[in-house]
């Protein structure tokens, strides 16, 4: 599909996150977390209330991942790179990203960050995510995405996708995007760039999952950086 990347760029200078509407379609939605019981594909199971990171559970894939994830992270890394290292120079970061992820993930490697990072989460009624942000090693991607798998409405409802932004001097800043199925969230793991009157300056944020009020809710991850 066509991505208008001005307007997700845009979207994220804004707000630190940008919606592309129906980048899967539901069959793939459908096909993607059928996977999720096929643990021969995955290297990890994290359940979230034993790490009170909340209620659920997640699956990390193992390599090699699924044709679609795999195309999807490297289709669109190209453009989301453009955009980190537009903000790494807005914030004196000297840290450029190469301009194609197969060169990016090499530099993961090598600094030892082997283990695959997409991943697909389960929620059920009463599951939440809190508020955190993806970090796993010293290289970090400052963008990724979440595709919505399930239909809100009628698989689900409540499991609202949240972000929170901490601003400098000021109160914290939440946001909810809302999702429909096959629609993917881009947005900042970490911190942005906003202008201030003396320069750029950083706010940090923060992505969790809402309670879910009734039935299933699946979602898949993918982080752009591999983990240590």
């Amino acid at each position: 599909m066509e991505i208008d990347w001005g307007k997700v760029s845009a979207a994220l200078d804004e707000r630190g996150s940008a919606v592309v509407a129906h980048l899967i379609s539901p069959a793939q939605c459908r096909s993607l977390a059928a996977l999720y019981e096929k643990d021969d594909l995955f290297r990890s199971r994290v359940v979230m209330a034993r790490h009170n990171f909340g209620r659920g559970e997640y699956k990390y894939f193992d390599y090699p991942l699924p044709e679609l994830l795999a195309a999807q992270r490297t289709a669109l890394y190209p453009r989301l790179a453009e955009i980190a290292n537009r903000w790494n120079a807005a914030l004196g970061i000297d840290a450029r990203f190469p301009p194609e992820h197969k060169a990016y993930l090499k530099r993961c490697h090598a600094a030892g960050q082997r283990r695959p990072t997409p991943l697909i989460l389960k929620y059920e009624e009463g599951d939440y995510n809190c508020l955190h942000q993806d970090l796993y090693g010293e290289h970090v991607f400052p963008l990724q995405l979440t595709i919505l798998l399930s239909q809100p409405g009628s698989d689900f409802t409540g499991g609202e996708f949240v972000m929170t932004e901490q601003r400098p001097r000021m109160q914290s800043r939440a946001e909810v995007v809302p999702l429909a199925q096959g629609d993917a969230v881009i947005f900042a793991v970490n911190e942005r760039p906003v202008r201030g009157t003396r320069g750029a300056y950083r706010v940090k944020l923060r992505h969790g999952v809402s309670r879910v009020r009734s039935g299933q809710r699946y979602t898949a991850g993918i982080i752009f950086h591999d983990a240590a």
